[in-house]
C-alpha cells in the first residue's frame, strides 16, 4: 500500500514536470492512467481508465491566466481509487473530476504566492547577471509544484477513497456548484481564446461547417475530424497545384522573353 502510494506520487511528480523541464504532455490522463495501471496491476483498466478521462479533460490546458483543474492528480487518483475498488470508468470520472478540481485551490495559492516570490528572487539574480541563480529559481519553482503534487497524491491515495469521499462531501453546496460551473467555463474560455488566435477570414467558413455538420447531421466529433482531415488534404493538394501552374507559366515566360 504505501509503495503503491510512493510509486504514485513519483508518476505525479515525474507527470508534473512540464513546469521545470517544458511540455511534454505527460501529465495528460491518457498517459498517467497507463502508468497508474501499471504500477497497480491492472493495466488495462489503467489505460481505459485514462482514455476516458483523457475525453473528460480534453479542453483542459493552461491558455494564458486561464487554469484548468489539475489533470494530473485527477487523472491518478481517479485511475487510482477506481481500480483499487474494482469499479468501472464512471467512478474515475466521478472521482477525478472533484479531485482534480479541489486541487486547483492548492495550486493557485502556490502559483499565486510562492511563484511571484522566486520570481522577484530571480529578477535580482538577473540584475547581478547571476544566470546561474536564475536558472536555479526556474528548477525550483518548476520542482516545487511537482513535489506538491506528488504529496498530494501519495498522501491521499494512502488515506483512501472513503476519506477523499467524505472530505468532498463536506464541502458546501455553494462552493461545489461554484466549482462545477468553473470547470465546465474553463475548457470553453480556453477554446474562445484560442479561437480569437486562430480563427480569420479564411478559416472561419470550416469553422461554420463544422458546427453545420454537428447540428444539423448529428455526426459525432470524430466524423467531423475525420471530414476535416480529408478536407484539409484536399486543400493542400489544390494549392500545390495552383502553385505548380503558377511556377510553370512564369518559367513559360521567361522562356519566351528569353527566346
Amino acid at each position: 500500500m504505501i509503495l503503491q502510494a510512493v510509486l504514485l506520487g513519483l508518476v505525479a511528480f515525474i507527470a508534473q514536470s512540464e513546469y521545470a523541464l517544458g511540455t511534454s504532455l505527460l501529465s495528460r490522463p491518457i498517459v498517467t492512467g497507463l502508468f497508474t495501471g501499471i504500477v497497480l496491476g491492472d493495466v488495462k483498466a489503467g489505460v481505459i481508465m485514462g482514455a476516458t478521462l483523457e475525453l473528460a479533460f480534453i479542453g483542459s490546458f493552461s491558455v494564458g491566466a486561464s487554469i484548468p483543474p489539475d489533470v494530473v492528480t485527477g487523472g491518478i487518483l481517479g485511475t487510482a481509487f477506481a481500480i483499487t475498488a474494482g469499479a468501472g470508468t464512471e467512478t474515475a470520472l466521478l472521482l477525478g473530476l472533484p479531485i482534480a478540481t479541489l486541487t486547483l485551490i492548492l495550486k493557485n495559492v502556490y502559483l499565486g504566492l510562492l511563484i511571484p516570490l522566486m520570481t522577484h528572487k530571480a529578477d535580482r539574480y538577473a540584475e547581478e547577471g547571476n544566470y546561474k541563480g536564475v536558472e536555479h529559481m526556474h528548477l525550483l519553482a518548476g520542482f516545487g509544484l511537482s513535489l506538491m503534487l506528488g504529496l498530494i497524491v501519495t498522501i491521499s491515495y494512502m488515506v483512501g477513497s472513503n476519506t477523499i469521499g467524505s472530505l468532498l462531501e463536506k464541502i458546501p453546496d455553494f462552493v461545489q456548484n461554484g466549482l462545477t460551473v468553473a470547470t465546465g467555463l474553463i475548457p470553453a474560455l480556453g477554446f474562445a481564446m484560442l479561437a480569437r488566435l486562430l480563427i480569420n477570414k479564411k478559416v472561419v467558413p470550416y469553422f461554420f461547417l463544422g458546427f453545420a455538420l454537428a447540428s444539423y447531421l448529428k455526426i459525432p466529433v470524430t466524423g467531423i475530424a475525420i471530414f476535416g482531415a480529408i478536407l484539409a488534404v484536399v486543400v493542400v493538394n489544390i494549392m500545390n497545384v495552383q502553385k505548380t501552374a503558377v511556377q510553370t507559366s512564369a518559367g513559360e515566360v521567361e522562356e519566351d522573353e528569353d527566346f
